[in-house]
């Protein structure tokens, strides 16, 4: 048996109906230990906001349930909202406050004690950076800023869960370094961290990935985890031209996937070939110049396309099997 106390975060069979039969979720069940940084990454429309809406228990489940710290999020909502801090996509905190300003006014929100309000905002000011900022109107901050003050009114009444709606979504590389920074420091200082992003190098930083398409969970595991689930690996082909090289290698049933990076153009081949050369042979028999070549393990965005193209594969025969059975059903009730 598995304690349940090794979980902040527990999933089961989740699914989300929207008004109208818009099915949003479909039978999610994920679980994120404590002390863990674990990102949701999907594409837009993946049903990402949905899935951390309804964890944080602004939408209620159609299916499933969903605990945080053991709690059930709909029987209690009020005691789960008190374990967690939500950072929404948007920015929603008044654009005609200061930075200060918003944060004592959260912490009267979460009915932090009055005597401890100055404390916490100074230092969550300190802690994210934004101290020399502190009376500068909400509006007038950057975009990294907004975010890093979106986290610290998420911060005021010291949960030790966070759920973090793409987070760093709109910010410029330096702001979401720093904002990356931050979040590793809560780590250190034992918080849980559940993040939502479409971005696959910030995916990579996590301790754990889950690859949500369609509103369907397709895998969830550890980027090593998920990389090895992969049937093939890379090769990657440093070529004299690489645009007539790509034209070459998809005019060729032998290399149907061929993505260009920079001067090299990345192949995959399959995991159990014995000997990776005799593509780069296949290769130059087509007449291309490979002037380098070696093999690599896939990215984490290649494994999504590969896992993303194999569940749309999985979807159609499972739509075809069931219009089948659907017209025999027919046709058995019209005898």
């Amino acid at each position: 048996m598995v304690d349940v106390s090794e979980f902040a975060i527990e999933v089961e069979g989740l699914g989300k109906v929207y008004p109208g039969g818009n099915r949003v979720l479909h039978d999610v069940s994920l679980r994120v230990h404590r002390g863990e940084l674990f990102a949701i990454v999907g594409p837009d429309g993946a049903g990402k906001t949905t899935l951390l809406r309804t964890l944080v228990g602004l939408i209620a489940p159609t299916e499933g349930r969903v605990l945080i710290d053991g709690i059930d999020v709909v029987r209690d909502p009020a005691a789960v909202k008190s374990r967690i801090g939500y950072m929404s996509q948007r920015f929603s905190l008044s654009e005609t406050l200061t930075v200060a300003e918003n944060l004592l006014y959260v912490a009267e929100i979460w009915h932090v004690p009055p005597g401890q309000r100055q404390e916490r905002v100074s230092r969550l000011l300190r802690f994210s950076r934004l101290e020399p900022f502190q009376d500068r109107l909400a509006r007038n901050l950057s975009g990294g800023m907004k975010q890093k003050l979106g986290l610290c009114a998420a911060l005021i009444h010291q949960p030790e869960i966070l759920v973090l709606d793409e987070p760093t979504i709109g910010v410029d590389p330096i702001s979401r370094r720093e904002f990356w920074l931050i979040l590793y420091e809560l780590l250190q200082a034992g918080s849980t961290i559940l993040l939502s992003t479409p971005y696959m190098d910030e995916a990579e930083r996590c301790n754990r990935v889950g690859f949500l398409l369609g509103g369907r969970l397709i895998a969830a595991g550890t980027p090593h985890e998920l990389r090895a689930k992969s049937p093939t690996i890379v090769l990657d082909l440093h070529c004299a031209d690489a645009r007539r090289a790509r034209r070459k290698l998809a005019q060729d049933i032998r290399f149907p996937e061929v993505a260009p990076f920079g001067e090299h153009l990345h192949v995959p081949v399959p995991r159990t070939e014995p000997d990776p050369s005799v593509w780069v042979r296949a290769a130059e028999g087509l007449g291309i110049v490979v002037r380098a070549w070696k093999l690599r393990e896939p990215s984490l965005e290649d494994v999504f396309l590969q896992l993303a193209a194999q569940a749309v594969v999985e979807e159609k025969a499972k739509a075809s099997v069931s219009f089948g059975e659907a017209v025999n059903g027919n046709r058995g009730g019209r005898r």
